[in-house]
């Protein structure tokens, strides 16, 4: 795996994945617009999507769920096991929750309809290179829609903090102990005083590290350990 470092200065690096060339060359006119984005590659399989997300280093994946061959899903696993600093948006008409919840497993970090406006993509791209998740309204009611037929979550007793954070550095046990406070991404870098690039990067590697998908999965794990309650 080649990771890349970046700042929160840089461009950010786009590769789109659809098999539509009409829908490629439609965002690639969109992201021409953007200074602060720029599109390096483009893929018309999920094969492709795979080889060109190791070659160019993207930051962020614009990722199609039906291609021919390798899917979206299965596309978005791979590079994300691979270089799990790269961010996958899904951009799909596909909003069943079949699709959007195997996606958000598989790793995708934005999910994203094609009919969604111009606006929403690029908020999508901008949040999701620096670190965090972004859904489209009408996915994220559906999210919502699931998590409220859950019970509440009642953390048990603290288990050992060595146990559960061993593997995390100083510095990424602080981030997770202000995720597990509320904070988000700009707030965890002022109050650290880094960039929202570096806070995203952490973020990231706390999620690779302790095996979760998202905040709230991290923040559970945090209370579970008792690091949430540390000074």
């Amino acid at each position: 795996m080649i990771e890349r470092e970046a700042t929160s200065g840089e461009t950010i690096r786009i590769l789109l994945a659809d098999d539509h060339r009409l829908f490629r060359e439609g965002v690639a006119s969109l992201l021409e617009r953007a200074e602060d984005i720029e599109l390096v590659g483009e893929a018309a399989t999920g094969e492709e999507a795979v080889r060109l997300a190791d070659e160019l280093l993207a930051d962020v994946v614009l990722m199609d769920l039906k291609m021919p061959g390798m899917g979206g899903i299965e596309a978005t696993r791979t590079i994300v096991g691979r270089n799990p600093h790269t961010g996958i948006i899904v951009v799909t008409m596909f909003e069943d929750d079949e699709s959007v919840f195997a996606a958000l497993k598989a790793g995708a970090r934005g999910y994203v309809l094609k009919d969604a406006d111009r606006g929403m993509l690029l908020r999508a791209i901008r949040a999701v290179a620096q670190g965090e998740v972004l859904l489209g309204a009408p996915i994220a009611r559906r999210a919502l829609e699931q998590f409220a037929h859950l019970p509440m979550l009642v953390p048990p007793r603290p288990e050992k903090h060595s146990l559960l954070f061993d593997d995390l550095t100083q510095r990424e046990q602080e981030v997770l102990r202000l995720i597990a406070q509320g904070l988000r991404n700009r707030e965890i870098a002022e109050k650290l005083v880094i960039s929202e690039k570096t806070v995203g990067n952490h973020v990231s590697n706390i999620f690779t590290k302790l095996q979760v998908n998202d905040r709230s999965q991290a923040i559970v794990r945090a209370l579970r350990g008792g690091l949430a309650e540390q000074d």
